[in-house]
């Protein structure tokens, strides 16, 4: 028998191999997740019709802190990582808690600034930060758990042929920031600081979330934090269908660093990562009323494409058709 490593099957076979083993012996009760794997969390309903929606995520400092990243950010982003999740489903976000894995060597300095900036987030979406549990580690981690409620669920699998799809904002930014932090490349210092901002201080959309939800509008919805590419394909898997887009939705930022390096800026918006933005399909005939919701929220929906029947991503140009690769950011896989 090959005994496979991590590294050898990826974070998605290893989740894969999980839930084979769990749904095996799955009673009753452990089936009555409201938004079953592989959702963006979890969701039981309430005796009174609502639900709430669980979400925990880990943040790393080896795997998920670009170089110059302070530990402030370090704790904003772990809240942040959570409240986009559950942005998603439509759930805003009540309390978070968590526990930290700090090593031996750290200064004590350090771990309260960590604190400080997921005090600094609990505060930004009003949530009230419980504590948790505090153990030594290796590396530097915080392994969030947010707990929110939702009158309606939006689910990644309810995408319909002739369901819009739509995004909340343009990507590539930070992906341009990960190639100045991890391949040495310049931008202008306008520019850079804008990029480099994407990474270090990224904002979860939980208003925009839980208000699209409340239309009634959106069928289905996911977090774009792996990678514009890997969430469309996830999105179409989930839901069974064929997602035929009409444009990539590349920021303005992105443009300006691809021209500077030569390199497509179409890759920096599809391939990138660590962009809190939605990714939604609307239902027909109520693309109006999502965009008048994102507006009230100061914010605004981007039509990207539309949903049809079939499988797989594809995008037409020049009136030739071609597949989007169902690349993204996976942990163990480099």
């Amino acid at each position: 028998m090959v005994l496979l490593r991590a590294r050898d099957i990826g974070e998605r076979g290893l989740i894969k191999l999980i839930w084979e083993l769990v749904d095996r012996g799955a009673r009753p009760e452990i089936r009555g997740n409201a938004l079953p794997h592989p959702d963006d969390a979890s969701a039981l309903q309430l005796n009174d019709g609502r639900y709430i929606v669980i979400k925990t995520d880990m943040f790393v400092k080896r795997t998920d802190a670009p170089r110059g990243m302070r530990h402030f950010q370090m704790g904003r982003k772990s809240v942040v990582m959570c409240a986009s999740d559950l942005a998603a489903k439509g759930a805003r976000p009540r309390a978070f808690m968590h526990s930290m894995g700090v090593p031996s060597r750290y200064s004590s300095k350090s771990v309260l600034e960590l604190v400080e900036g997921v005090l600094s987030a609990c505060s930004e979406y009003d949530l009230t930060f419980l504590g948790g549990d505090l153990g030594e580690s290796r590396d530097l981690l915080v392994a969030g758990f947010m707990v929110g409620f939702a009158d309606r669920l939006i689910k990644r699998s309810g995408a319909s042929p002739g369901d819009v799809l739509v995004v909340t904002g343009p990507f590539g930014d930070t992906a341009s920031a990960l190639e100045i932090l991890l391949k040495g490349k310049r931008a202008p210092p306008r520019l850079r600081r804008h990029l480099l901002r994407s990474i270090y201080l990224p904002n979860a959309k939980v208003d925009l979330g839980v208000a699209l939800a409340g239309t009634g509008a959106v069928s289905s919805s996911m977090d774009s934090s792996d990678g514009l590419a890997f969430t469309l394909h996830e999105l179409a898997r989930s839901s069974g269908v064929r997602l035929a887009l009409s444009k990539v939705p590349v920021s303005s930022a992105a443009v300006e660093f691809a021209a500077i390096h030569g390199i497509p800026a179409e890759s920096l918006a599809l391939y990138g990562g660590e962009e809190y933005e939605l990714v939604l399909t609307v239902k027909p005939g109520a693309l109006e009323e999502a965009k008048s919701a994102a507006e009230r929220c100061g914010s605004c929906l981007i039509p990207i494409g539309v949903v049809e029947e079939g499988k797989g991503v594809f995008i037409t140009e020049g009136g030739a058709e071609r597949p989007v690769e169902a690349k993204g950011w996976e942990h163990f896989k480099r």
